[in-house]
């Protein structure tokens, strides 16, 4: 499986995974990145972030494989500029986010497109993501503005009311969606079925890449599908108990402590 590291891609989520709580990459991945790809290795980043939200990291570290964005609904080649594979949430959700703000004055919400990022409702912990992401230049309108296309929906959500958020949604019984929560205070709404993993089974075909072996990394929920979908699904020590139980590998290193050089040490060794 580890013949040839030219034939190897290591995807890694980014926040908890690759960015540590900083949001800054450690020196140590850097140059493991670095090490990786100048043997011959593919690297790519899966996350839910938008392409505005994610391009800031592309200066400090390359990516020499298409990126998978807004959690499987987007794969991108940030170096031609091409959307390789695009799925959409149907038109409806736009009654749906309506209808959920509406209803739920404390739900902050961004959606995201290929050409910005849209704000239908501007809360302190919207803002706070924004801010996080470094998405300097929002659309702060209201629903019926926002142009089509929508990759997915972030509702912005103090961690105690979560729970809250999340039984109002499954007493509504909303259809034609997936609803994931993405990390302690994101909630989101997907393409049915659209999960990082699609995304990567559909790279496999989209890129010509059936013969590689795919290393995946990830720590909260939204990358379990990813986990499970690649060769070696791999999880840093600070994933939930829910993704240690579907990765292969769990590191004893976290985020903080530059789990992606650990990644990189055992395909290192795994290809002697």
């Amino acid at each position: 499986m580890f013949e040839d590291i030219n034939k190897v891609l290591l995807i890694t989520d980014m926040d908890g995974t690759f960015l540590p709580a900083s949001k800054i990459p450690g020196r140590r991945t850097l140059q493991a990145v670095e090490r990786f790809q100048r043997a011959g290795g593919r690297f790519s980043i899966a996350t839910g972030r938008s392409l505005q939200a994610s391009q800031q990291y592309f200066n400090s570290v390359s990516v020499n494989c298409p990126i998978v964005m807004c959690n499987g609904g987007m794969i991108y080649d940030i170096n031609t500029k091409t959307q390789i594979y695009d799925v959409y949430v149907p038109r409806e959700t736009k009654d749906i986010v309506r209808k959920i703000l509406e209803d739920n004055d404390y739900v902050g919400c961004e959606v995201l497109r290929l050409d910005n990022v849209y704000v239908p409702k501007l809360t302190p912990l919207e803002q706070k993501h924004l801010q996080i992401c470094k998405v300097n230049k929002p659309v702060i309108c209201d629903i019926n503005s926002i142009p089509d296309d929508w990759y997915k929906v972030l509702f912005a959500v103090e961690p105690e009311r979560m729970d809250e958020l999340i039984a109002y949604v499954a007493e509504k019984g909303f259809e034609g969606v997936d609803f994931v929560r993405s990390a302690n205070e994101y909630y989101e709404i997907l393409p049915q079925n659209i999960s990082k993993g699609y995304a990567l089974k559909m790279m496999r075909e989209v890129c010509n890449m059936q013969d590689y072996t795919f290393v995946s990394v990830g720590d909260y929920n939204n990358d379990i599908e990813m986990i499970i979908e690649a060769d070696v699904g791999i999880c840093p020590s600070n994933a939930t108990i829910e993704v240690k139980n579907a990765a292969d590998i769990v590191l004893k290193q976290s985020c903080e402590q530059d789990a992606i050089a650990a990644v990189v040490d055992y395909i290192f060794d795994k290809v002697k």
